[in-house]
């Protein structure tokens, strides 16, 4: 090796080991003041609920405020692409969903890959979908509403959170496994879309369960089924869709949090590690619960190999139902 290309390898090696010192000192000086969470679904929905109740542990926790930036629209693109370009410092955190691992091939073109442009985390949580109808819907359970179906095919509305969203696919799913048809109704977010069905606008939706529990207790929907392969604690009398006629049926929501692309590890690892203890408090998995909704922690590498698995999985359901966006 020439003393040219020595200079510029010991150069490389020193920018390196700055960068490493710069991220350790930042990790351990985290946070310095507050930190903004990117929601890319409207207040009220269900990524909001749970970036906020996870929000209020980690403000107490680090004695800085947890600052929720809702920036809906774009099937959760927007404030995807918001976080996506935000400095890799920490400071900016974005709630990943579901949605955001459907898009990565719902969407032919996107300003950001789903897989690369991310650092992973933790997971918080997942939820089961509930299939709700309007109280007038003449159905006491999901085998009757398969029968009705049939016999009107077409003619029976279902709101969904927007085309392409996990509700909308599940309906999907639902109707090529009963050979049913209904009409869609996109929204856009879950809150419109139930307000609607409360309304008598549509006849049914999967609402994801923070979205429909409140509302189920209420009497102002009725439960059918949930699309887990457990009963869920917020709603112990609802039977499982699967149990219901339909053998393994399943479609879950996944949230967890990722930032920036190039976050480095040491930052990774610490805010992971203030997740995962936020998420074993018993408040907050009691207050998750109460929602519908069930922490799950995890480790950076575990949550993304989850997201690979729904890219995979999800993008099976995208090009057998031909969903698109318009």
């Amino acid at each position: 090796m020439d003393q040219q290309s020595l200079c510029r390898a010991c150069t490389r090696m020193l920018v390196a080991g700055l960068l490493v010192f710069a991220g350790v000192a930042g990790a351990q000086d985290f946070p310095s003041k507050p930190v903004r969470v990117v929601v890319p679904f409207p207040a009220g929905g269900t990524t909001d609920i749970i970036g906020r109740i996870v929000g209020q542990r980690l403000t107490k926790d680090w004695k800085h405020q947890v600052v929720i930036d809702n920036r809906p629209g774009g099937g959760a693109n927007i404030g995807a692409e918001v976080a996506m370009r935000s400095p890799a410092d920490g400071y900016t955190l974005f709630m990943a969903s579901t949605a955001h691992s459907i898009n990565a091939t719902l969407y032919p073109k996107l300003a950001y890959d789903p897989l690369k442009d991310f650092s992973p985390i933790s997971i918080m949580a997942d939820t089961a979908q509930v299939l709700v109808v309007h109280p007038s819907v003449p159905v006491k359970d999901v085998r009757e509403l398969i029968t009705l179906l049939k016999r009107r095919p077409g003619e029976m509305n279902y709101s969904s959170a927007g085309n392409g969203s996990q509700p909308h696919l599940t309906a999907e799913m639902f109707g090529m496994l009963t050979g049913t048809r209904m009409t869609h109704v996109p929204y856009k977010g879950g809150p419109q879309a139930m307000t609607d069905l409360m309304a008598g606008f549509v006849a049914l939706s999967f609402a994801t369960a923070p979205s429909a529990v409140p509302n189920v207790k209420a009497g102002k929907v009725r439960a059918l089924g949930v699309s887990s392969l457990a009963r869920i604690p917020a709603l112990p009398d609802v039977p499982t869709i699967a149990a219901s006629g339909l053998p393994g049926f399943e479609a879950t929501n996944v949230f967890g949090m990722v930032g920036p692309p190039g976050l480095p590890t040491v930052l990774v690892d610490r805010i992971n590690g203030e997740l995962v203890t936020a998420l074993k408090d018993p408040a907050v998995r009691r207050q998750l619960s109460e929602q519908g909704a069930e922490a799950r922690p995890s480790t950076p590498a575990e949550y993304a190999a989850l997201i690979r698995n729904e890219v995979a999985n999800w993008g099976k359901v995208v090009r057998q139902s031909g969903a698109r966006i318009d």
